[in-house]
């Protein structure tokens, strides 16, 4: 375990400078400001642009992440990114907090500290957390194999691994997009690790081997099955994409931070809890620190082959058990684009804890830290009646 700190020479912000200075934009679109039907608007993506190259402050921004104790490790050959914020209370339960794409560790940084401390928050020292927050592989500062296979499965047990080099046997680990089915594959791989599994995305299929699925459902559940393929096919062009030929996209979205931002950007718009304007959930400082953090690392095109790996993986063979034995906890927040019906989630799932924040989206931590962090000390308090195994 190396400590780790984030220095970026300044030579580089000054290439990025230039290069958003020297960009080509696209013949102009009729498309109005706050028309994102046909992608992000050229208009509201100049004035986020403008704010990156004039405004944003990436040396406020390091400092912040450099606030929390960095680490470098050598897991399975491969040199492993992450946060380890230890809470002050020793008897505090180890948690892993596993991102996804387009997110970061930038995601949990206002999360982390009610998690570590949860008195200074109004909450009770005795639900606390250590808190591991790894970069996932080609992610961030994290390295990526050359060659196929990493996979969520693989993931999981690079994660499963990076906790017993910090001597935790026994944790709880949470997740969101990439982070959720990460975590899902280590309640089959090391099940008797995981003393609680808490997830904030669960995809909307029925469970493994249920005839006529669709009969559990209530008549709001059963609309939301019957329209998610229009649903799905209007907001995944990106997956599809970056599940085939993930490596065309990378040469732009590495060359040009005008593309990176406006790929990103895109996706917080449509995946948060928001009135019409990002800013209403996730501002544009935590944004462009994300964005920023892929740009310096040139980490986009190795993050986006995840995709493909994953579409590999969902091709084999009976690639999760049908069910999952690991207590659960499950949050639904309002904006969440990819949800399990409840009672689909209650019979894959062990669930102990079920919630339904009032406000929310994808970025769950990001955009809402206080309902994020108070729902997992929640779910901590349920594991004491809920023992795994």
């Amino acid at each position: 375990m190396r400590p780790f700190q984030i220095q970026i020479p300044q030579q580089q912000i000054d290439l990025l400078h230039r290069k958003i200075d020297d960009t080509i934009w696209p013949a102009e679109s009729w498309q109005a400001a706050n028309d994102w039907s046909y992608g992000t608007p050229e208009a509201y993506l100049r004035e986020l642009v403008d704010y990156w190259r004039h405004s944003f402050d990436w040396r406020a921004a390091e400092a912040r992440l450099n606030a929390y104790p960095q680490f470098m490790s050598e897991i399975d050959g491969l040199e492993t990114h992450f946060i380890h914020a230890r809470s002050s209370h020793e008897n505090a339960r180890p948690l892993l907090l596993v991102h996804g794409w387009p997110g970061s560790v930038v995601e949990f940084l206002d999360a982390i500290p009610r998690l570590t401390q949860p008195e200074k928050f109004g909450g009770n020292a005795a639900d606390a957390f250590h808190v591991v927050c790894p970069s996932l592989p080609g992610y961030g500062y994290s390295q990526t194999i050359q060659k196929p296979g990493m996979d969520p499965k693989r993931i999981a047990a690079l994660h499963a691994k990076l906790m017993s080099a910090l001597g935790y046997e026994k944790f709880v680990a949470q997740g969101g997009d990439w982070g959720a089915i990460c975590c899902r594959f280590l309640a089959d791989i090391a099940p008797e690790r995981l003393t609680g599994l808490h997830l904030n995305l669960s995809l909307p299929m029925p469970p493994t081997g249920l005839e006529d699925a669709e009969k559990y459902l209530t008549e709001a559940e059963r609309a939301f099955v019957a329209n998610w393929p229009d649903l799905n096919w209007d907001i995944s062009g990106y997956s599809h994409e970056q599940a085939t030929k993930p490596q065309t996209v990378a040469y732009g979205l590495s060359d040009s931070p005008v593309a990176l931002a406006g790929w990103i950007t895109e996706k917080f718009h449509g995946w948060t809890d928001n009135g019409g304007d990002l800013r209403d959930a996730v501002n544009w400082d935590d944004l462009l620190t994300n964005i920023s953090l892929y740009w310096f690392t040139g980490s986009i095109g190795s993050a986006v082959r995840l995709y493909k790996e994953f579409t590999v993986t969902m091709n084999a063979p009976l690639p999760l058990s049908p069910i999952c034995e690991v207590p659960t906890g499950m949050a639904r927040y309002p904006k969440e684009i990819w949800l399990q019906p409840r009672s689909w989630s209650e019979m894959e799932y062990n669930i102990v804890h079920w919630y339904e924040p009032p406000k929310g989206g994808h970025f769950a931590a990001m955009e809402q830290p206080e309902i994020f962090a108070n729902d997992l000390l929640a779910f901590n308090r349920r594991l004491a009646d809920h023992p795994a195994g």
